[in-house]
């Protein structure tokens, strides 16, 4: 039988946000303020006769890929990721046929002002309502809807909250997914997106100051303000993560500057539910340069390796690729050396490329991994699904 259950959030000021009480009741009271403002939203929450969903998350810095990882992914499962219909235009979320993505600076205790007054990041935690955050979560992982706030870039304000139903697939994106252990145990899968820091300063030089006027002073000063809790709050989440994008300066052209770009695709052995991709021969150490005959390739070339290795203490395979692709249909051949890669038919990578080869990183190994990871989760997922359905049966036969 469906259970109702009623989260009441008090945000006492544009500040701060406190912890939700819980009980069982048949709807959601929120109270909400803006300026002199005092507004009250009433929603029906209740958990349907369903199978839980499926957690995913995915930590990275600002400006590191999140937004184009998502788009692949949701790709995957099908249908075009778009905001909630009716509902706040600033809304960070986007909804498909089977997927809800959530931004997770939606759950800052502190809005924009708050933050300049305390003298704190959106990076430090100080900052972040994990309590709230975690029984959120949880509901939606257990069946049950919630009303989550919506932090508004624009305004750099909390907004009046947002119905968020239960997906098949969840996705928790932003800073802190991993940061807190019991939102980390909700996790079915975690991916972190580890750009190098030679890298993400030329991302951000070529964002910022051709889309956004920013100089290349403020661009510097920006980063370095940030690194500290980067580096304390950030970085520390990918030790904890099932796989991690790591994204490098080329090693085969000297002092290049971000443009040709070394990605390594780390994958935890031993993760449920999933088995890491691998080139030629499982569990073998391989170099692979490809270009030739079959693959058009430009200065610098491309360069594969694939091999085990030891990842904070994790024993994990590694595939990389160094150097980026001419012709994208091409790609066809190198998927063809790959195996463990999840797809339905011959080609379906190379085919989901194509598909995108708009989007950032679809001539290099950012793109490539990105969607050999949507891929895996997507049977991931389908392999939960037919654990739960299996279940019953086992247990009527035992």
């Amino acid at each position: 039988m469906a259970v109702s259950t009623v989260y009441t959030v008090q945000i006492q000021s544009l500040n701060s946000i406190s912890t939700p009480s819980k009980s069982h009741l048949g709807f959601n009271q929120l109270l909400y303020s803006s300026g002199k403002k005092t507004r009250r939203a009433t929603h029906i929450s209740c958990s349907a006769d369903n199978d839980k969903t499926v957690v995913i998350g995915l930590a990275a810095d600002s400006g590191c890929g999140k937004s184009t990882f998502m788009r692949r992914l949701t790709s995957v499962f099908g249908g075009a990721a778009e905001p909630p219909k009716g509902g706040n235009p600033d809304s960070n979320t986007l909804i498909s046929d089977m997927t809800t993505v959530i931004c997770l600076d939606d759950y800052h205790s502190l809005d924009r002002n708050g933050r300049k007054e305390k003298g704190v990041t959106a990076l430090d935690p100080k900052a972040n309502d994990f309590d709230l955050m975690y029984e959120q979560v949880k509901a939606v992982k257990e069946g049950i809807a919630v009303d989550k706030p919506i932090y508004n870039h624009v305004t750099g304000l909390i907004d009046p909250p947002e119905l968020i139903k239960p997906p098949k697939i969840f996705v928790i994106e932003g800073l802190h997914p991993m940061y807190d252990a019991r939102v980390r145990e909700l996790l079915d899968f975690s991916i972190y997106l580890d750009i190098s820091p030679e890298v993400k300063f030329a991302w951000k030089i070529q964002r910022d100051m051709a889309e956004r006027g920013h100089s290349l002073e403020s661009i510097k000063a920006s980063i370095e303000a940030r690194k500290p809790d980067f580096d304390a709050y950030i970085d520390p989440q990918k030790q904890y993560a099932d796989a991690v994008i790591e994204v490098l300066p080329t090693q085969l052209i000297p002092d290049d500057e971000g443009k040709v770009l070394r990605v390594r695709l780390i994958m935890k052995e031993g993760v449920k539910y999933f088995n890491p991709v691998y080139l030629f021969d499982e569990g073998s150490t391989i170099s692979w340069v490809p270009c030739g005959r079959k693959l058009t390739c430009s200065y610098p070339g491309i360069k594969f390796a694939y091999g085990p290795e030891t990842y904070f203490g994790h024993e994990v395979s590694v595939l990389e690729m160094d150097g980026q692709f001419d012709r994208l249909d091409e790609l066809i051949y190198v998927e063809s050396h790959l195996s463990n890669i999840s797809t339905k038919f011959y080609g379906e990578v190379t085919q989901q490329m194509l598909k995108h080869a708009d989007f950032p990183g679809s001539n290099n190994g950012t793109g490539l991994f990105q969607t050999i990871v949507g891929l895996k989760i997507r049977d991931l997922y389908e392999q939960i699904v037919a654990s739960k359905v299996a279940a019953p049966l086992e247990a009527t036969k035992a």
